[in-house]
């Protein structure tokens, strides 16, 4: 038996937000003080950094829950099953729905659940779960589900990354750049062929570690609501993620049984270009290699960092043409990467 991705999907928002869009907010330091940029300069260092050039957001009327149903509509029809067949739905979010103009995130029921009750999936034995582990949610999803489907209390599960952090944001925080939304979904099952899960590693470090991201005040000093708002302490996360990342990537290869030589692409949790590229170099460094030209998928300069959907939604792209010069195929050894906030890594080997 092997456990195999047969289908997957992605809902990309259709509201595109530009750099330029920020020229006229207020940034502030942490004290409150301006800087002593320009905006212009502050959005052109951000690009140097992070890559990003736009990010999409949702629509007023949709939420997080109903960006996870879109992808999972077409997860679903890409892998030609019946819905009533799912033994698990496991939606990876970090902040519930989150209504246009409002920051509370709602999560009673799970967005699992009305995930389901939107697919309107009458089977009560599909199980359906909320999975919060920060940005490598989705990735830790499908872990799970390998395990589910392992010990053989299931055949088939869904899981979907989905998030709105553009309704978390201060907007007079810089890091409010990076933030996007959307949702990316695979249908994980046994199959007697076809992909097959090698191996997978995860790891949470609590100490120090996880104060790295959080909720906080506004930069405004000056307001007087008692909003929280995603902050993050970012120079620590790169230190953080460039010497843990591939570690972590290295040790999941190793008990994979396939090498460094066998694989055809990284799919990275698209947090940041320049720490991205910092992390596959030195995971190759590992093996004394040198970073192969083409290996590392990014769809972080349009689409921004949606936490839990970047990495389904960059594979359901690539995996379906949609990325210049990009592409997959049967047989191809792929290894899945995330970090994010906990702290927590993990990464998967997988041959399609």
């Amino acid at each position: 038996m092997n456990i195999s991705i047969t289908g997957t999907g992605s809902y990309i928002p259709s509201m595109t937000v530009k750099n330029e869009d920020f020229l006229n907010h207020d940034f502030l330091n942490l004290n409150g003080s301006s800087f002593e940029h320009e905006n212009e300069v502050i959005i052109q260092k951000f690009k140097a950094i992070t890559g990003i050039e736009e990010r999409r957001y949702a629509t007023n009327e949709h939420t997080t829950s109903n960006l996870g149903f879109f992808a999972a509509e077409k997860a679903i029809a890409n892998a030609g099953i019946d819905k009533e067949t799912l033994d698990y739905i496991i939606v990876a979010h970090n902040f519930g729905d989150l209504t246009h103009g409002q920051n509370q995130g709602d999560t009673l029921p799970s967005l699992a659940t009305r995930v389901k009750h939107q697919l309107q999936i009458k089977n009560p034995k599909c199980v359906a779960y909320d999975l919060l582990f920060g940005c490598p949610g989705w990735l830790e999803g499908m872990i799970q589900a390998t395990a589910f489907i392992k010990s053989g209390i299931a055949k088939k599960c869904l899981v979907i990354g989905a998030e709105t952090l553009s309704r978390v944001v201060d907007d007079f925080d810089r890091d409010s750049m990076i933030y996007s939304d959307g949702a990316g979904a695979a249908i994980l099952e046994a199959t007697e062929n076809g992909g097959e899960v090698l191996a997978h590693e995860s790891a949470t470090y609590a100490l120090e570690e996880a104060k790295y991201l959080f909720f906080g005040k506004t930069y405004d000093l000056t307001a007087t609501n008692t909003t929280n708002y995603i902050k993050m302490a970012g120079r620590k996360i790169y230190e953080f993620a460039v010497t843990n990342v591939p570690s972590a990537m290295a040790e999941c290869l190793d008990s994979s049984g396939a090498s460094i030589g066998d694989i055809k692409k990284i799919f990275i949790h698209q947090a940041n270009e320049k720490m991205d590229e910092a992390i596959v170099k030195r995971f190759y460094r590992i093996y004394n290699e040198e970073m192969p030209e083409n290996i590392m998928p990014m769809s972080i300069s349009k689409l921004g960092n949606s936490s839990v959907a970047t990495i389904p939604t960059l594979y359901d792209l690539v995996r379906h043409g949609k990325i210049e010069n990009q592409q997959v195929e049967n047989g191809d050894v792929i290894i899945f990467a995330s970090v994010g906030a906990g702290m927590n890594v993990n990464a998967m080997v997988y041959r399609i």
